[in-house]
């Protein structure tokens, strides 16, 4: 399984989200590892399909889901909603139910 954070340097957001990334896979007893992409000009945010920083992708795939791409690509921030409320960084709770989604498509 491949992990990928993608930011801009200056994000406010990008260590919490690596923080809560590698606590989910630690929590799913999963060892892969989280590669840091950094994102420096618009047009890289554009061929990186950089929905905002920080996005993560698990096998290539936004952790919100692939309609999660319709908000369009920029160097702006992101924001994650986890159904109890905003942040601009995923939950630990999302990463785990996406990593969930990617390491056991039988339990969808």
């Amino acid at each position: 399984m491949g992990i990928e954070l993608f930011y801009f340097e200056g994000c406010p957001s990008y260590v919490a989200a690596a923080n809560n990334v590698r606590e989910a896979l630690q929590l799913e007893g999963l060892s892969e590892q989280v590669d840091m992409v950094p994102v420096e000009t618009v047009a890289a945010a554009q061929a990186q399909r950089l929905i905002g920083s920080p996005t993560v992708r698990i096998d290539g795939c936004d952790l919100e889901g692939p309609e999660a791409e319709a908000r369009g690509y920029g160097l702006g921030c992101r924001i994650y909603h986890d159904g109890r409320g905003m942040a601009g960084w995923p939950s630990v709770g999302l990463v785990r139910r996406a990593l969930r989604r990617r390491s056991r498509p039988d339990l969808q």
